[in-house]
């Protein structure tokens, strides 16, 4: 049986050359399956601040 669980995340990120979604969804995914996020400061030039909530799963792996 699994059952799913709601987390807020709250990440700083540093950005990389390359397509900001994708730095952000893999900044996400190991955390569960992120259900809404938004970038909510700028700390400095180069660095997000990102708030998510995400779906966690958890529970007994088929056999």
């Amino acid at each position: 049986m699994s059952s799913a669980e709601l987390k807020p995340v709250l990440l700083q990120l540093e950005r990389q050359p390359g397509p900001l979604l994708a730095q952000i969804q893999a900044a996400l995914a190991c955390h569960g399956e992120p259900l809404r996020w938004a970038i909510t400061a700028v700390p400095q030039p180069g660095q997000l601040q990102i708030e998510a909530v995400v779906l966690s799963r958890s529970g007994a792996l088929p056999a």
